[in-house]
């Protein structure tokens, strides 16, 4: 049983692999490019990220699963696949629009769950990524006129801590979570481009997108 986020990347290609209704499907890259699967994601850090650590950690132990997370704690923005060549006109693009963007507080406020099979920590307010998800549907373009599938947008962003499950888990924890509290906040000041060659390759990053602190949004508008 695979549990916390290392499920969201095991079903990447799930997710990408279906294209988008109304959206033309575009013959796929030749056997000679290579594709790889990409997440674009936020992590917490410091004390934050070691306490859902070990919050994944419980749940494994609470429910009797054999935990494998390979992937630190993290809130996927973009999941999509590209190749090779592609990747460093995707990062000039993410760059550019992070170069805009000013970092922001996130909170994150108890549990809920996506029936059967993933219990995750809400995002109190996803309206700090909205604009960013929405300046990243430009790489949508771009992925799609290259034969990939569509970029797959999170407009829901979470925390997974626990993914991959039976119903009869989910069925036990999820009563169990919807009574537990939770609250934390941190602070976004960048984004990680993650990726991987295959479903069981744990994430590597690629690139670390820094954000503008506020003071500077102005400034770079000009």
């Amino acid at each position: 049983m695979e549990t916390g986020l290392v499920n969201q990347s095991t079903t990447l290609s799930s997710q990408i692999g279906s294209p988008q209704p109304g959206r033309a499907i575009l013959p796929r890259l030749g056997s000679a490019s290579r594709r790889a699967e990409y997440l674009l994601v936020v992590y917490p850090y410091g004390e934050l990220q070691e306490k859902l650590q070990e919050e994944q950690q419980q749940f494994s132990t609470d429910y009797g699963l054999q935990m494998t997370v390979r992937n630190r704690p993290h809130i996927t923005l973009a999941a999509f696949q590209a190749g090779e060549p592609m990747e460093d006109t995707l990062i000039r693009w993410i760059q550019r629009i992070c170069n805009r963007y000013e970092s922001f507080d996130l909170t994150l406020n108890n549990f809920s769950g996506f029936p059967p099979h993933t219990i995750y920590l809400r995002v109190q307010d996803p309206q700090p990524f909205r604009e960013l998800i929405r300046q990243l549907k430009a790489i949508d373009d771009f992925v799609r006129s290259s034969g990939c599938p569509p970029v797959n947008l999170i407009g829901r962003p979470y925390l997974s801590i626990a993914g991959g499950l039976t119903e009869q888990v989910y069925n036990k924890a999820m009563p169990d979570y919807s009574r537990k509290t939770f609250h934390d906040t941190f602070h976004v000041d960048q984004l990680v481009l993650l990726k991987r060659e295959h479903a069981f390759d744990a994430c590597k990053t690629v690139n670390i997108f820094r954000l503008l602190p506020a003071t500077d949004v102005a400034t770079a508008a000009h």
